[in-house]
């Protein structure tokens, strides 16, 4: 029951954020009592830090699954975007604003997380991508590691990119886009336009 209840949370907050669902919608949505979800997380909080922690394990086993596929450094890039996207229902902006402004801690302790992981990911990458030619040898991996993992979380920000004005999945495709043309050779380039094309 613990797991199931786990997974609800999961994907009613990724759909409605994780301040507006209740523990009530919870066990609505499940047709238990809150009772039985106060069994197994004694609050709210609990349950948030538990659905970020399990959502963040998922994602991150996910990625290790396709790095070791051995594909080329921008492939690689592109499977991870699907990815994400799969794993998040295309979330918006919206879920992860509520967790950073109602849950702080837990918001500081997954972007802490995040960070390191992607930063670990990226530098490989970008080291693979270099060494198969696809990215220009002069770049600063340290720097761009860096950068893209704050213009990814950036994007995120819907006081500068509203909904109204940028869907999700065009919003990450044009940021990988942007990224990959910055540092890319021109074998580089052209692979990235065959993969653009693709999706």
């Amino acid at each position: 029951m613990k797991e199931t209840i786990l997974q609800k949370a999961n994907e009613m907050f990724l759909t409605l954020g994780f301040k507006s669902v209740t523990m009530d919608d919870i066990a609505n949505e499940l047709g238990i009592s809150k009772k039985t979800i106060y069994q197994h997380y004694s609050n709210k909080n609990d349950l948030v830090a538990a659905s970020t922690e399990n959502l963040f394990e998922t994602i991150s086993c996910g990625i290790d699954r396709i790095r070791e596929q051995q594909q080329n450094a921008i492939e690689e890039i592109f499977a991870i975007r699907d990815f994400m996207k799969l794993h998040l229902n295309n979330e918006t902006a919206s879920p992860f604003y509520q967790l950073q402004k109602f849950f702080p801690k837990i918001s500081s302790h997954l972007r802490e997380k995040q960070f390191e992981k992607m930063n670990g990911c990226m530098t490989e990458n970008l080291e693979k991508g270099i060494k198969d030619m696809l990215y220009r040898p002069d770049i600063n991996i340290d720097f761009i590691s860096r950068i893209y993992f704050t213009g990814l979380t950036g994007i995120k920000d819907s006081d500068i990119f509203p909904s109204s004005l940028f869907e999700t999945n065009t919003l990450t495709k044009l940021y990988l886009e942007y990224h990959l043309r910055s540092i890319a050779t021109p074998k580089g380039q052209e692979l990235l336009d065959s993969l653009l094309k693709e999706n």
